[in-house]
């Protein structure tokens, strides 16, 4: 047999094994454990590293979209939330937690480009480990494992709170809002950012539609997706909320991200393969969820939602003590 054939033989190898496991194997959410383990899992074989950077979210590529280097993109993504939540507009030295702050990409840019004192956390150990050790000294900014619907903070300890594709993975999507805006401080402002549902009101799946959705939260660890509508409920019905809450739509400028972290592969194929023969297998393996997310927010079954609460200065239990 030639090379050729010998390397199409492989491949198709382990495309077939990669499917396999993708199928039989799935990530179905049985608890934060199950959430911390899958994280500590891709934290550790650094597949993820190598091919989205120290960003593990979604990049930015302009309304309408641009070709855009798909790191580049990403950390465009911080700075574009930055400014439309309005947490430029804080002094430098402001106090900001990042709720699901994976390795630290975007902490490290806040404390970085805005000065803030950022504490990252993650129900990750690993993540955790990872971030400490990717972030230099002279940076205000320090990681700590942490539990997004126990937080063990303080109330009203910070002047911002920052989540970036953290709420798929929270059963409970009230008292996740409950935490986001109880340790945010009269006057603060909070920015999230997140995979949303269709909402319910815009129309029942069809079966197709619940076979992908389906795929979407047991491959991921999603226990269930909020829909922008349902979310932006939850934050306008806690006790915490102190404010008008808004939402836009970034679906268009995030869609390129799933084909280009497919692309990433194929542009980094030596960084890939000095992982191992694993690295490959993986990266197979998470494709077939890739091109799912794709066709579910090209599709509108999915929608990237964003969401931003400037609180007033004063709370509604002040005004009753005043």
């Amino acid at each position: 047999m030639t090379f050729w054939l010998w390397l199409l033989i492989l491949i198709s190898l382990v495309v077939v094994i990669s499917l396999l496991v993708w199928s039989k194997q799935n990530r179905q959410y049985q608890s934060s454990d199950s959430v911390a383990a899958a994280y500590d899992a891709w934290t550790n074989d650094r597949l993820l590293e190598t091919l989205w950077g120290d960003h593990v979210h979604l990049g930015h590529y302009g309304n309408p979209p641009q070709t855009r280097d798909f790191r580049t993109a990403k950390a465009d993504f911080v700075h574009q939330l930055v400014s439309w939540s309005g947490l430029n507009q804080l002094p430098r030295g402001s106090r900001l937690l990042d709720v699901g702050c994976g390795i630290g990409g975007s902490a490290r840019i806040l404390a970085r480009d805005y000065g803030f004192d950022v504490l990252g956390i993650s129900i990750s150990p690993d993540q955790v480990k990872r971030a400490n050790s990717l972030t230099p000294a002279e940076l205000t900014c320090r990681f700590a494992v942490m539990d997004a619907l126990d937080l063990d903070l303080p109330s009203s300890g910070f002047d911002a709170v920052w989540s970036v594709e953290c709420g798929p993975h929270m059963p409970d999507k009230q008292r996740y809002a409950d935490e986001l805006l109880r340790v945010m401080r009269p006057g603060g402002v909070l920015a999230v950012a997140d995979w949303n549902r269709r909402d319910a009101s815009d129309g029942r799946l069809s079966r197709l539609e619940k076979l992908v959705m389906a795929q979407l939260l047991n491959q991921w660890a999603h226990p269930e997706f909020a829909s922008i509508a349902g979310f932006r409920s939850n934050l306008l019905n806690s006790r915490f909320c102190h404010g008008p809450v808004e939402t836009d739509e970034w679906t268009k400028a995030t869609l390129p991200s799933w084909i280009d972290s497919i692309q990433e592969g194929f542009r980094r194929p030596g960084a890939v393969l000095s992982l191992g023969p694993g690295a490959l297998i993986q990266g197979i393996r998470e494709t077939p969820t890739m091109l799912l997310m794709h066709w579910a927010f090209a599709s509108g079954l999915m929608q990237f939602g964003v969401f931003c609460c400037r609180s007033s200065t004063h709370s509604a239990d002040d005004s009753l003590l005043g």
